[in-house]
């Protein structure tokens, strides 16, 4: 079984890297930064061995000569007037249709842009300066105003952003700073219709050009006309304050309900030096449980969750450089309550697995967190940012349950970034409770992410994505419950049965995402193929002695330029085999290729290791 399993995934990437190795790379020369860096560390001991723990290489990727001609401009536009006190703040908000931020020239002439412009509602200005993390009469920062420019552009609303300098004729100390802002349309209905059940939400993304976003999801079941409903208000600024708020109702197709709100200012940047949340749900659902005979029988749940933490973020480097400036240690605490109103009874849950509980956590690291500029990933020759760097962080703490109390400890190892090959990251932690000596409920979680550099075969573009999952558990809870899953939130859709479960899991998703030329009324095609493949195994067994569970999957991506964000997708999967279920099983829009998002090497809200 196990020789059957490398022998996939050897014939899926053996033509793939023939091609891949064709393509030529390009790296930046940064032997200068990296000697000044290297210089400073070697001041001290424990800067040396902070040096050594946190740089590398410094990435880069390819960009064509028209960007790369631009960006040397701004570029050498900053360092004229770098530390030139800003006098003032041009934000200028574009419609959607006809508009770019690059080409003042550029002006709507087709009748639906006209019209699309109309009756959009624009990003209102404040909106934007609440984003910024510069002001008017402070000195121009390059590194923060590339950084506004980031969270600027990770809002669903927006489309694109230039922040540049503009200089004022005669002045040798002062400087304008020019906000261009392409929007996005926000108004996004999006649906799936399968054999089974079909799907329709409305989100709207920018509400009255606040940036506040509004979904409502809707979906029925045919054979039994259940239907389930989730809405969601999220406010993701609060007034320059960068705080987070969201309010959500989800209610689905067996009327579980989950109410839930939540308040929270992350590290939203290498620069953020305070971060905070609290977090509220209450929880009321029927879950399937075996009694000491196996036989499965429904259990009522009501339960409350309460969470709290604090972090801060201590700059280690007084150096001006954007690795001292994005090298930070990090300490944060939190405290998680959750108590149950009801219950299974001791005959479905002998343990007490289902108890109340009060978790004490708190955790400290090093990390450095940057991002880099790229195209063509998840959306269609659109700038995203890529998150890459490096975290070492230790977790302690103690959990009271059931009359006793357990000591936590847990760790975490983190590391990404680009190299000739294309991106790569691996994120390792492991963590345990302990009852005196005894270590139980284990868990150890190895994470990667890679993709290629962009591929060109003549005017397609192709990149390959690939991310494998470990986990091993170890002394786990005696319950069904506290086992691994190869199901729609943990893996591969299709594989909901409870009883396909195990201690441990080895998954892994290929994608091949091409980016076909061309449009059609301003919609993009992108054909993909996956293939997502798995095993499960207990502490018995070895995880090659079971059934490799596998889904296959030809579909495409369809974007539009003006719904960045979102995107439509038709796909046809197969399925060898589904336990409990039958082989050889077609089913139409069941997989969605939407888990290949990238960690960002972020510390904040301390947590035990995710076991699932």
């Amino acid at each position: 079984m196990k020789f059957k399993f490398l022998y996939i995934l050897f014939i899926y990437l053996a033509p793939f890297q023939f091609v891949h190795a064709q393509e030529k790379k390009s790296r930046n020369d940064t032997v200068k930064v990296y000697q000044k860096i290297e210089e400073y560390s070697n001041k001290s001991k424990f800067n040396k061995f902070i040096y050594r723990l946190l740089f590398k290489s410094q990435q880069s990727n390819s960009k064509n000569q028209k960007n790369a001609r631009k960006t040397y401009f701004i570029k050498k536009s900053f360092e004229r007037n770098e530390c030139k006190i800003i006098r003032n703040i041009h934000i200028e908000t574009l419609d959607p249709f006809g508009y770019t931020v690059g080409n003042y020239k550029d002006q709507p002439e087709k009748g639906f842009e006209k019209f699309g412009n109309r009756i959009h509602i624009k990003t209102k200005n404040w909106t934007i300066r609440n984003l910024l993390l510069f002001k008017k009469n402070e000195p121009l920062d390059s590194l923060v105003i590339k950084e506004s420019e980031r969270l600027i552009r990770r809002q669903r609303s927006i489309r694109s952003v230039i922040i540049k300098p503009i200089e004022i004729p005669g002045s040798i100390d002062s400087v304008d700073v020019s906000v261009r802002v392409l929007d996005s349309w926000s108004l996004i209905p999006s649906g799936s219709v399968s054999g089974s059940r079909g799907n329709f939400d409305l989100t709207e993304r920018n509400f009255l050009g606040l940036g506040h976003e509004i979904l409502n999801d809707f979906s029925e079941r045919f054979d039994d006309k259940k239907n389930a409903h989730k809405s969601r208000y999220t406010i993701n600024n609060i007034k320059n304050t960068y705080i987070k708020s969201t309010l959500t109702y989800d209610k689905d197709f067996n009327d579980n309900i989950t109410r839930s709100a939540r308040l929270e200012r992350q590290f939203f940047s290498p620069f953020t030096r305070l971060a905070y949340g609290a977090y509220y749900e209450n929880r009321f659902y029927t879950d399937s449980l075996p009694d000491n005979l196996g036989i499965f029988q429904n259990q009522d749940f009501s339960l409350k969750t309460q969470q709290y933490w604090f972090g801060h973020s201590f700059k280690i480097f007084k150096g001006s450089s954007e690795n001292f400036r994005s090298t930070n240690l990090v300490t944060s605490i939190g405290f998680k309550n959750i108590s149950y109103d009801k219950r299974p009874s001791l005959v479905f849950d002998t343990d007490r697995f289902f108890a109340s509980e009060k978790i004490y956590l708190a955790t400290i690291g090093l990390n450095t967190r940057k991002f880099t500029e790229d195209k063509y990933l998840f959306n269609y020759d659109i700038i995203e940012d890529v998150p890459y760097g490096k975290v070492y962080s230790i977790t302690g703490g103690f959990q009271d349950k059931n009359n006793r109390r357990r000591t936590y400890l847990g760790g975490r190892f983190a590391y990404g970034s680009y190299f000739l090959f294309g991106y790569a990251g691996v994120n390792f932690e492991l963590g345990s409770f302990f009852d005196g000596k005894q270590s139980q409920e284990t868990t150890l979680r190895i994470e990667a992410n890679y993709f290629t550099n962009l591929i060109s075969i003549g005017s397609w573009k192709i990149r390959q994505f690939v991310k494998p999952l470990l986990i091993i558990g170890n002394h786990r809870a005696n319950t069904i419950k506290d086992r691994v899953t190869i199901s729609e939130r943990n893996g591969i859709s299709g594989f909901d049965n409870p009883l396909i479960n195990g201690t441990k899991k080895l998954f892994c998703a290929f994608q091949t995402q091409t980016y076909a030329p061309g449009d059609w009324h301003g919609f993009r095609f992108s054909p993909f193929f996956n293939m997502n493949i798995g095993v499960l195994g207990t502490e018995d067994n070895n995880l090659f002695n079971d059934d490799i569970y596998s889904i296959f999957s030809l579909g495409v991506l369809i974007n539009n330029d003006y719904l960045v964000f979102n995107s439509f997708q038709v796909s046809f999967s197969f399925y060898p085999s589904i336990p409990f279920q039958g082989s050889n099983v077609l089913r139409t829009n069941t997989f969605r290729n939407d888990d290949l998002a990238l960690p960002d090497y972020q510390i904040g809200e301390p947590s035990i290791v995710q076991y699932q």
